[in-house]
């Protein structure tokens, strides 16, 4: 198992060799307890309100999901505008089209790791959703293999999906053609040899609206995007003259689509109109509130199982995959490719949305309200130990987080991660406190009658720093 990093403030040093050293993890995500157990604190939760605390929970989902998928029709309707205008205002406002489908995925995300629709890695719930965060979310990516890069001596690449026509293999992985490019070879290639070989979602379509973001500065010279308030600027004759610019816009087209089809199946988990577990509408929301009978009775989830998946999951999340692998990576390098939205610079705003996800999770919250008049809380059953302590992180974190998106004002993410920047340190201490939220996780756990350790918490294959 890797060093974890803990509670410390880690010194930062920017320096390549140490950044050279850093390989990048992934995310993985454990309990048990009894139904009416005394809670750690001293209370009692009982199955009655266990039950109330899951259905906020699956209608915050719902709600989430169906605002993200909502978000990335609009993003499809922006591509196929811009794709008959071909216009510098409509590659604007798809542009700004993207940025809005990130805010509302953005705070679907602290519903990963809890063995959920979105990334369930098996059993029934993998068979029926496929698991499809990957297609979704996956980062970080080696842009040259979607598109050619410019390099900060000025050399450009080739030998990527958009400039071959016929069969492309990428890099350790097996041949797709992609004569026409459509949803089914990018999900062909979608992390096809390596988990940097991304072909599909989030990502993939911002690398397409806004090319590369090389503020190579702390490294060596750059004079191809180098500034403070700079993003990438992929320029609109890739769509309009350039080699193969209707390549591109097909890239688009498809990879929309293929967003789409994921955030949907993710949504239809969710339901709660139908309990069809053949099509998975409404099949996971009711296993989780154990409303299943008959063939599909034993696909119910026992309340202590789903809340122990959950706590351990918004743990992982939080703590190892927000606060060490989007936060303390970027920062230790320093390097753009090592922050999550890196070609737009709107890495500010994931992690805005990221947090804000968790603490809707926790107050039974969406958008600044309750879900539901009667929405019940995993926040409203804690003891007081348990809920001081997250406010007083909460309050702390607002704060640090508010700051980071404040900042971008002035410098992007990707600036302020590098030394000598004002706000670095801010970040350093937001990261740690988010870990400490983290293992918070813990204690929510006991209050719940449920066993949980901070090695649940924590992702052993996060990040050693």
């Amino acid at each position: 198992m890797k060093q974890l990093v803990s509670k410390l403030n880690f010194e930062i040093v920017g320096s390549l060799a140490l950044a050279s050293a850093l390989t990048l993890g992934m995310s993985a995500c454990g309990g048990g307890g009894g139904d009416d157990a005394p809670a750690g604190g001293g209370t009692t939760v009982t199955a009655a309100q266990k039950t109330a605390v899951l259905t906020t929970y699956a209608d915050i989902a719902l709600a989430n999901y169906t605002d993200a998928l909502n978000d990335a029709v609009a993003l499809q309707s922006a591509i196929t505008a811009f794709a008959s205008s071909k216009s510098e205002a409509d590659f604007n406002a798809t542009k700004e089209a993207w940025l809005t489908a990130r805010e509302s995925y953005g705070t679907t995300e602290a519903f990963r790791l809890s063995e959920g629709p979105v990334d369930a890695e098996s059993g029934w719930v993998n068979t029926l959703y496929g698991a499809p965060e990957g297609q979704m979310n996956a980062w970080p990516l080696d842009e040259n293999m979607i598109d050619y890069t410019t390099e900060a001596n000025g050399s450009i690449s080739s030998g990527n999906i958009i400039d071959t026509v016929g069969v492309f293999t990428p890099a350790g992985g097996s041949d797709v053609n992609v004569t026409n490019i459509t949803k089914e070879a990018l999900a062909a290639l979608n992390e096809n040899g390596g988990d940097a070989n991304v072909a599909t979602g989030y990502h993939a379509i911002e690398f397409l609206l806004w090319g590369q973001d090389q503020d190579y500065a702390s490294f060596i010279d750059d004079t191809i995007t180098n500034g403070a308030l700079v993003a990438g600027m992929r320029p609109l004759t890739d769509f309009t003259s350039a080699s193969n610019a209707d390549r591109r816009l097909d890239y688009l087209s498809a990879a929309v689509e293929l967003l789409i089809e994921d955030l949907n199946t993710t949504k239809n988990a969710w339901e709660t109109s139908e309990t069809n577990c053949t099509t998975g509408v409404g099949c996971y929301r009711a296993a989780l509130l154990s409303e299943l009978d008959g063939a599909d009775a034993d696909k119910n989830i026992d309340a202590d199982t789903a809340l122990t998946q959950i706590y351990a999951g918004l743990g992982v999340f939080i703590k190892s995959e927000l606060a060490n692998e989007r936060m303390a990576v970027a920062v230790l390098t320093p390097s753009e490719e090592d922050e999550h939205s890196c070609f737009s610079d709107n890495t500010h705003r994931d992690i805005v949305t990221n947090y804000e996800g968790f603490k809707n999770i926790i107050k039974g919250e969406y958008k600044g309200l309750p879900i539901d008049a009667n929405a019940m809380s995993v926040y409203s059953l804690v003891d007081s130990a348990t809920k001081t302590a997250i406010d007083t992180l909460f309050t702390s974190i607002d704060t640090k987080v508010a700051a980071i998106d404040t900042a971008a004002a002035t410098e992007h993410f990707d600036y302020q991660i590098k030394a000598g920047s004002s706000y670095r340190q801010n970040i350093v201490d937001a990261k740690n406190e988010m870990r400490d939220l983290g293992d918070t996780m813990v204690d929510v756990a006991a209050d719940f009658g449920i066993s949980l350790s901070e090695d649940d918490v924590t992702d052993p294959d996060e990040t050693a720093i």
